[in-house]
């Protein structure tokens, strides 16, 4: 009987709520972002903004508002807590996945100067492509960026890869990341250089994205039966192998880079120790830094000496950020005391919040115009 009340419950909640006609949010020239919703028997609504900003929403009648003033140009995922249950906004059609977890979004871009807003600039290509990994014996799905101009061009392009942190696949760099819209501005602007990006899956158990699998109805998961194993880092040759023969790539190391975020930092850091004729620009976006494998994988064996001859061959850009508050900051400052007891050059950037998008947007921003030039 219980359950049944309280579906009916929800049931009615949902129906009142989806009869509102009110616009939300409503983004002001200010700046600031108004929220509401209509949900006249809730005893309370909270706001639940990027993870990190829960606030009380105000009743008005049988609407409950709220309205921030003080958001920086970015993208933002939200939702609503209704008497301590999740919510989406059913007057915001826009909605994006983080791993198991659905919000609405929304980019706020109050001057038209956010790298990660849409703007009248010209506009690359994206591509879903499906290689053969013959290490992993199985066609994978990844996702491609071609600047502006490369279609109707001959010229090649350096290659910059990017890889997604645990619990990601290869269309959350374009999705939550902005990748497509942040270089589509900056190579527009001439603050970066163009250049193709390859956004690959990470998790070597699946071919694809969760419904992009040819599993089925495979459940997002932030840990696979491979997570961090050396498998992904050992396979990464046939990436590299199959986009320079399907792109017009200029080959070298000089014209090559590597980033990733978290688990993607990780893949970065040991894919360039291991291979350092290959890479001339390593990024380390709040990246995990310990051996997570408890095998005999070489992969990770004897690390220092191996990040020593890397550095032997110079970088052009070795870059590490991080939030002073990611509670992976304790391994990276380790890892900066390694790489500093070695005298191994390198680029710090240390910025507020932790282990979020909004960081990870912005390290990209700052990266990509420091490489390829």
């Amino acid at each position: 009987m219980k359950k049944l009340f309280l579906l009916f419950t929800v049931v009615t909640m949902a129906f009142s709520m989806s009869a509102q006609s009110t616009t939300s949010p409503v983004i002001g020239k200010d700046g600031s972002v108004s929220f509401s919703i209509k949900a006249p028997k809730a005893d309370t609504v909270r706001l639940v903004i990027d993870t990190r900003v829960d606030t009380l929403m105000q009743r008005q009648g049988d609407k409950w508002t709220l309205t921030l003033r003080d958001l920086e140009p970015d993208l933002y995922m939200y939702y609503f807590l209704v008497d301590g249950m999740k919510v989406l906004d059913v007057e915001n059609a826009h909605t994006l996945r983080d791993v198991m977890s659905v919000m609405n979004t929304f980019v706020l871009d109050p001057k038209g100067d956010c790298a990660m807003a849409v703007h009248e600039v010209p506009h690359g290509e994206v591509r879903a492509v499906w290689y053969d990994s013959p290490t992993l014996g199985m066609k994978r799905r990844m996702m491609v960026y071609l600047p502006a101009g490369y279609e109707q061009g001959r010229q090649r392009y350096p290659v910059f890869y990017l890889l997604h942190g645990s619990g990601g696949d290869e269309t959350v760099w374009l999705e939550q990341g902005r990748t497509a819209q942040i270089l589509d501005n900056l190579i527009a602007s001439g603050n970066a250089e163009p250049m193709i990006v390859v956004m690959p899956n990470g998790n070597v158990d699946e071919s694809a994205s969760s419904d992009m699998s040819d599993k089925g109805n495979v459940q997002p998961t932030f840990r696979h039966k491979h997570w961090m194993d050396g498998e992904f880092e050992k396979s990464f040759i046939d990436i590299m192998n199959w986009v320079d023969n399907n792109y017009r790539t200029r080959a070298a190391k000089r014209y090559r880079a590597i980033a990733g975020l978290s688990m993607g930092g990780y893949h970065s850091l040991y894919i360039s120790a291991n291979q350092p004729d290959d890479f001339a620009y390593v990024g380390l976006f709040s990246p995990a830094i310990k051996r997570m494998d408890q095998g005999k994988c070489p992969i990770y064996d004897d690390i220092e000496s191996k990040l020593v001859a890397q550095f032997k061959q110079r970088p052009k850009v070795y870059w590490l950020g991080i939030g002073k508050d990611d509670f992976l900051y304790k391994d990276n400052a380790e890892f900066r005391e390694l790489l500093k007891k070695n005298h191994l050059r390198f680029t710090y950037h240390e910025s507020g919040a932790g282990h979020e998008w909004a960081n990870w947007r912005d390290y990209l921003e700052i990266f990509t115009q420091l490489i390829f030039k």
